[in-house]
Parts: C-alpha cells; sequence; structure tokens
C-alpha cells in the first residue's frame, strides 16, 4: 500500500503528460507570459525616456528670430487694389501697354502742359468724386515718404523680391519712412496733384519690380510671384523686338549685295536686250521708208 501511494503522483503527472493538450497549454502559457514580459519593459523604456526628455528641458535654449526673415503671411498674400472698398472704386487711368488695343492706350496717356504722357500706373477714383482712404496694397516696410511738385505727396512701400509700390497724389498721408504696414492698413487719403489734375481726388498707383513698371490690373488678385513672370516676359518682348530690328551681320550683308548685283546684272541684259529690239525696229521701219521712195 505504501509503495502504491509512494509512486502514485508520478503516475497521475505521467498521465498528465500523456494528454494531447498539455504541451500545447503549457507552449501558450510561456508564451503569454513572455509577451507581458516584453509589453511591460517597453511601456517602462518610454517612460525613462520621456523623463529624460523632461529633464532636459530645463538646459534648453531659444534660437532667436531673424528679423530679416519675411513673415509666412506676406508669401501667402495675393495683391490687391489700394482702396478699402474695391466695389466704388474707378480705374480712370490705365497702365500704358503697347500691346492693348487702341481705346486702351487713348485712356493710358496723361495730358500735362500742352504735352501728351504715357502713365505707368492707374488712377483710381471713388465713384462720388470725393476723397477715400488708401490702403497698402500689399504687406511689407515703408521706404519713403515724400512730396513731389508734380505728383503729390508719395509713399513707397518696399516688399519680397525687389517689388516695390508706389501711391501717389495723396492728401494726408499716415505713414513714416521705416513703419511695417500689413496688408489692408491705412496709407493716407486719395488727393489731387498738378500732374493729374484733371481726374480730382484720386491716387495714382504704380508697382515696379527692380524699378521697372508693371501693369497693375494684371497682378491684381495674383500672388507676387506674378510680378516676376509679367516682368521676365516683357523682357523676352523686348528681346525678341531688339532682334528683329537689329542690323544685319557682316555675312547677311554680303548676301544682300550679292543678291543686288545679280538683280542688276539681269536688269542691265533685259536693258540691252529691249536696246536691240528697238534697233531691229528701227531698221526695219528705214527699209521699209526707202522701198516705198524707190516705187514713187
Amino acid at each position: 500500500m505504501n509503495e502504491e501511494n509512494k509512486f502514485g503522483p508520478k503516475k497521475r503527472w505521467t498521465r498528465i503528460f500523456r494528454k494531447r493538450w498539455f504541451f500545447p497549454s503549457l507552449y501558450l502559457v510561456l508564451a503569454a507570459l513572455l509577451i507581458s514580459a516584453v509589453v511591460w519593459y517597453t511601456n517602462n523604456g518610454d517612460e525613462q525616456v520621456v523623463d529624460e526628455s523632461l529633464e532636459q528641458t530645463d538646459d534648453y535654449t531659444p534660437i532667436p528670430s531673424d528679423d530679416s526673415a519675411v513673415p509666412v503671411m506676406d508669401q501667402l498674400e495675393v495683391i490687391q487694389l489700394p482702396v478699402a472698398n474695391a466695389e466704388e472704386a474707378q480705374i480712370v487711368t490705365k497702365f500704358f501697354d503697347y500691346n492693348a488695343d487702341e481705346a486702351d492706350q487713348v485712356n493710358a496717356l496723361i495730358h500735362y502742359n500742352n504735352r501728351y504722357y504715357q502713365s505707368t500706373g492707374i488712377d483710381i477714383t471713388s465713384a462720388d468724386g470725393e476723397s477715400f482712404e488708401v490702403v497698402a496694397a500689399l504687406s511689407g516696410t515703408v521706404s519713403e515718404v515724400k512730396e513731389d511738385p508734380l505728383l503729390g505727396n508719395v509713399a513707397v512701400i518696399a516688399h519680397d523680391n525687389d517689388v516695390k509700390t508706389y501711391y501717389a497724389s495723396l492728401g494726408e498721408v499716415s505713414v513714416e519712412a521705416n513703419d511695417r504696414v500689413e496688408q489692408g492698413d491705412a496709407i493716407g487719403t486719395a488727393g489731387k496733384n498738378n500732374f493729374g489734375k484733371d481726374n480730382g481726388n484720386h491716387v495714382h498707383f504704380e508697382i515696379r519690380k527692380a524699378n521697372e513698371a508693371v501693369n497693375p490690373e494684371a497682378v491684381v488678385n495674383q500672388p507676387l510671384a506674378s510680378v516676376d513672370s509679367l516682368v521676365s516676359g516683357s523682357e523676352e518682348d523686348a528681346e525678341t523686338s531688339a532682334e528683329e530690328n537689329a542690323e544685319p551681320t557682316a555675312e547677311e550683308a554680303d548676301e544682300v549685295d550679292e543678291s543686288a548685283e545679280e538683280d542688276s546684272d539681269e536688269g542691265e541684259d533685259s536693258d540691252a536686250e529691249g536696246e536691240e529690239a528697238e534697233s531691229e525696229d528701227a531698221e526695219s521701219e528705214e527699209e521699209s521708208s526707202d522701198e516705198e521712195n524707190l516705187e514713187e
């Protein structure tokens, strides 16, 4: 009996080991323990990394801002007319464009002192002819404020990419040089000047890229980069026109001379043939005249 009790548990474990489900169950338990250990270690490691990063924030040194950097909003802006209410604005003088039709070119001429001048910008008035508020067409920095004897009060704002906007014929000026202005900020009020006195209260608005005037109407509601493409296009047109009007090269001149000489030789040959024909006609007439005299 004692021997049976002594070896009884062993037999029970042996019987358990022989069960089909024993070893799969054992593997599942071991796998679960292993996965739990990995998850616990991973979470504990992440907490240590967070703690270390929080401890390092005390030594953080902020990078100073660059004053010359262009604000992001400036890059996203589109060019607007320099008026607070565009619906009440009227363009009474256009930008003189050589490619425009005749009516627009006539409307882009300014009569002053018995002479006509080509407009390098646009003149804007209100529907009722009264003075109105003039605002910045783009964000930028005021580079100059001056009083011109012909154009009146003038404010110039510098922008990115060497672009400047000009506001002339101002009555009152509310900005000074080196002021930072945002798009839509008041520059002054529309007034009168001697150069465009026929327009009454108005603002003369220009956009220049590297001191080259561009048509403001062509870039309104367009990003600042559109000014670059417009200027590059006008430069290509100018180069094409210059090539068409350029003097011929030495080789081209020689070809023209040879062609002219050939034409001259052909002309001389035709003249000689004509003279020979006229001479033969004259001789035949003389012979017929002599025959008539003999018959008489």
